[in-house]
């Protein structure tokens, strides 16, 4: 087993195949939540996630949940829904409230991780344009979002809410169909949960990911990906 690296005030990683085993890809502990740490981990393949009461740890898991985003095919029972239903969907209108909304504790959690720290490091982030969110509305209430990490052609996704039935598959199917109109080629899921695979997430080895990261995360996208704008889902 590797040992864990600790990190300094400069904004450099270990490379991410020396994460643990046990715990599965923990990889380096402290450093801070700038921009440009922020930056640099997602570049690399490595994301945070750590209690509210604990030091900031650092992640790169083997193996890891990813999508292709295609044409997406909903369920015959959502597809129905949809075809229903009268909500509206946007992008990048009320990233913090998408946040905030994530960040509220599930039914089965006691807490959440996604703390006032790590709420106002993604908040930065979206102004410099790094930081993005997916928003479903009913009228006026927000009702179902997800917030994620553009790097070059890859869309690294933390975290997705609803209160309405259906409402973050409809917000994940909405940024897929996003993500196949600008030539994104791989989403990044972290770790794989149920929902992840109802949704048809696959295990990619990290290496392969890594491999992928590599290859995609200096692609240049259209400068318009990203403008806050509404959006049609398009069955």
């Amino acid at each position: 087993m590797n040992s864990l690296s600790y990190l300094n005030h400069l904004p450099h990683f270990p490379d991410p195949k020396q994460a643990l085993t046990d715990p599965n890809g923990l990889l380096a502990v402290g450093g801070d939540l700038t921009p440009q740490r922020l930056v640099e981990a997602y570049y690399q393949g490595i994301f945070p996630w750590f209690n509210e009461d604990d030091p900031i740890l650092w992640w790169s898991p083997d193996p890891r949940a990813t999508f292709t985003p295609k044409t997406y095919a909903l369920s015959k029972s959502t597809h129905k829904f949809m075809k229903k239903c009268s909500w509206r969907f946007t992008i990048n209108q009320a990233f913090t409230d998408v946040i905030l909304a994530c960040s509220a504790p599930r039914k089965t959690q006691q807490g959440t991780w996604i703390s006032s720290d790590i709420q106002q490091a993604y908040i930065q982030l979206h102004q410099l344009g790094k930081a993005h969110s997916i928003e479903v509305w009913d009228k006026d209430e927000l009702v179902g979002g997800l917030y994620g990490i553009a790097v070059g052609s890859v869309f690294c996704g933390e975290s997705m809410f609803h209160t309405k039935t259906n409402a973050s598959k409809v917000a994940f199917a909405v940024l897929n169909q996003h993500l196949v109109k600008h030539e994104f080629k791989l989403i990044d899921a972290q770790i794989m949960n149920p929902h992840l695979e109802n949704l048809g997430a696959i295990e990619l080895p990290r290496y392969d990911f890594l491999s992928q990261l590599k290859q995609l995360r200096n692609q240049a996208i259209d400068d318009k990906t990203w403008l806050t704008q509404e959006v049609r889902f398009e069955f």
